[in-house]
């Protein structure tokens, strides 16, 4: 590079990490910087239904995208958090549990802790935790949006992020990527060439011949043809730890005569292996069944998946989706950055591949290197990203090992040995007060303290312990007034069905 000229990035790979990550760093480094993203026609998006989560509409407006016609474009609902079904036990005749991981974290206020008021009441007679301390189980359960159809975009009285077609969200983001000055040119990465100095010299490609760049962004999925390919960094497996590894996924039309409401959050159901997600869509249905294949094979994946649905197996043809979980320790070497599957993946569950996509390229934004060696940020990055994604792993496996079914799956899944050290000791210190922002490193967190709060009371953890409370009458008035303020924003609120036809137009 010559010294004063401005850098280049050459982002490889398309899909929502390539061209989400080439949408942001053109709108955050400017036009100085050259963006240009190579494109394998070849390959395209899952497309099988996605969720995000809240972080997606700061994205979407720091991206300068409109709210209302990302909703058209992207084929785009509301989502209001995550509802589980049967996660806590099997279902036993017509017994089965269900708890909902909301958005909006518990209400606040002065001198009164309603968490620990909840905590303290009978568990027999209590009601639900996310029921109990926000109006948003409320407004969902009754299919209800979060927020007015006339109401600034991104904004509304409740928290929420959205259900989308991946495919079209990809073609709106390319086409505001393209629009903020980025290159687009197809076709298929055939090699890399790494110098003496261990850094990536040149890519070659079938049609654009060698291609150069100060900066490259492996945005090829599972292949993660620069950082592993080339470069030679493995991925280290959590298997250990979270054990699902395929995913049988489909997308179905919606009924003609569909008379339910369309549902405003995630339906995740438990099965004997794994879970199946259920994502509300505009124009169809996204679903998909995630599971172990040391538990189970694919052909009961796919009856597992067909009696969900209440459908023939042999009428099914789902997409086959093969993953190790895991995350590259140094997704950044030298001129190199790995972000998206490239740079690891953990599991369909609570949206977290798409965080960790605006997680990376919102840290590499900040910390791209103007001048001087364009690899000196790389250690601060690997740092922050590997304890975003150890964070996460604790995340997820909490759903997991607190459960009391009693499956294979499931019971491993309680093995002390499967659980790290850190969730171990904070489980146990969680017996005796609730999770608190003191818990948790602001700067490689996904998940707020109120995230855990709603996993772990969800579950019944600790049920039978007393905890001691203060300002109980208080507390109580309190929780009278949210359950009114709920039923007032259930009146007021439009169906999401409503809501949704609004923002489309």
């Amino acid at each position: 590079m010559v010294e004063g000229q401005a850098r280049s990035i050459l982002i490889v790979g398309g899909g929502t990490a390539g061209w989400l990550t080439a949408a942001y760093l053109a709108r955050f480094l400017g036009p100085e910087t050259r963006i240009t993203l190579l494109e394998d026609p070849a390959i395209g998006a899952i497309g099988v239904g996605e969720g995000a989560f809240p972080t997606m509409r700061s994205t979407l407006r720091f991206l300068g995208i409109d709210e209302a016609q990302f909703i058209r474009a992207a084929g785009a609902t509301f989502k209001q958090g995550i509802r589980f079904d049967d996660w806590r036990h099997a279902p036993d005749g017509g017994r089965r549990h269900r708890y909902v991981h909301p958005f909006e974290p518990p209400f606040q206020a002065d001198g009164v802790d309603l968490v620990a008021h909840w905590l303290a009441q009978d568990p027999a007679t209590r009601a639900p935790f996310a029921e109990a301390v926000t109006i948003q189980h409320r407004v969902a359960a009754a299919g209800r949006g979060p927020k007015q159809a006339g109401e600034g975009a991104f904004d509304g009285p409740l928290s929420y992020a959205y259900h989308f077609d991946a495919h079209r969200l990809v073609a709106l983001l390319a086409d505001r990527a393209m629009g903020l000055g980025v290159g687009h040119l197809e076709g298929r990465l055939t090699g890399a060439v790494v110098g003496a100095d261990g850094l990536i010299d040149h890519v070659v490609t079938d049609r654009q011949g060698m291609l150069t760049a100060d900066l490259y962004v492996d945005c090829t999925g599972q292949r993660a043809e620069l950082i592993s390919g080339a470069l030679g960094e493995p991925l280290a497996s959590v298997r250990d730890q979270l054990f699902t590894n395929r995913a049988l996924a489909c997308r179905l039309p919606y009924d003609a005569t569909r008379g339910h409401a369309l549902p405003t959050m995630t339906i995740a159901s438990a099965h004997r292996a794994g879970w199946t997600w259920d994502i509300g869509l505009a124009e169809g249905r996204g679903i998909g069944t995630v599971y172990s294949d040391a538990h189970m094979d694919d052909e009961a994946a796919l009856a597992t998946l067909a009696a969900y649905l209440g459908r023939d197996p042999d009428r099914l043809e789902p997409r086959l989706l093969t993953f190790e979980p895991g995350y590259r320790q140094r997704p950044w070497i030298g001129n190199c950055v790995a972000i998206g599957l490239a740079g690891g993946f953990l599991e369909p569950l609570e949206s977290t591949g798409i965080v960790l996509i605006e997680a990376a390229v919102a840290m590499l934004a900040e910390l791209f290197p103007h001048r001087g060696p364009i690899a000196a940020p790389a250690a601060r990055f690997n740092t922050l990203m590997t304890a975003r994604y150890r964070a996460i792993v604790d995340f997820l496996k909490l759903h997991y090992c607190l459960s009391s079914r009693d499956e294979p799956f499931w019971h491993d899944n309680g093995a002390a040995g499967t659980i790290s050290d850190r969730l171990r000791d904070l489980l146990e210190q969680w017996r005796y007060r609730p999770p608190g922002r003191f818990d948790f490193t602001l700067d490689v967190e996904s998940f707020a303290h109120f995230n855990y709060q709603y996993i772990l009371y969800g579950m019944g953890f600790a049920d039978g312990d007393a905890r001691p409370t203060r300002a109980s009458g208080e507390a109580e008035r309190l929780f009278r007034k949210l359950q009114m303020f709920g039923d007032r924003a259930v009146a007021d609120l439009p169906s999401h069905d409503e809501l949704v036809a609004a923002m489309r137009g």
